[in-house]
C-alpha cells in the first residue's frame, strides 16, 4: 500500500482533493480533502474517510448524519493530485444541507441559483445544530 500512496502528488499541506461521485449515477456529489491517513483508512476500511481541514481532524463521512459512503471504486487521475471515489451514498445526501450533492448551485444570468432541493432539513441530520460532520 505504500507504493500507493507514494504516487500521490501531496500539496504542501500533505493533501489531496478528493473528489466523491455517485457510483450509479456518476453524479458529482462532493470535493474534499484527504491526507495520507485518511487515503489508507479509506482502502481499509471500505468507507469515505477524509481530512476535515477546519478541525484538524479524520472525519468519516457520515460518523454524525449517517449518511455514509461505501467506496467502489478509487482512481488517481493522470498528474496523481486529485483522487476519484466512485461511492454508494447512503441515503441519497450527501451534502450537510441536506441535500443530493454539495454542487447543488448553478450559474445563470450573473448569479448562482440553487436548483436543486433540501431531502433532509440540516437540523433533522445535526441534532444540537453544528450543520457539518
Amino acid at each position: 500500500m505504500a507504493d500507493f500512496l507514494d504516487a500521490v502528488r501531496w500539496d504542501e499541506s500533505g493533501l489531496v482533493p478528493a473528489i466523491a461521485q455517485d457510483a450509479a449515477t456518476g453524479r458529482v456529489l462532493m470535493l474534499a480533502w484527504m491526507n495520507r491517513q485518511a487515503l489508507a483508512a479509506t482502502l481499509a476500511e471500505g468507507i469515505a474517510v477524509y481530512w476535515s481541514r477546519s478541525r484538524a481532524r479524520l472525519w468519516r463521512k457520515g460518523e454524525t448524519s449517517g449518511h455514509t459512503q461505501r467506496v467502489r471504486e478509487l482512481r488517481l487521475d493522470c498528474d496523481g493530485d486529485t483522487v476519484l471515489l466512485s461511492v454508494e451514498q447512503t441515503g441519497g445526501i450527501a451534502c450537510h444541507t441536506g441535500r443530493e450533492r454539495c454542487f447543488f448551485r448553478r450559474y445563470e444570468n450573473g448569479a448562482w441559483v440553487t436548483d436543486e432541493p433540501v431531502l433532509r432539513s440540516p437540523d433533522a441530520i445535526y441534532p444540537g445544530g453544528n450543520g457539518h460532520e
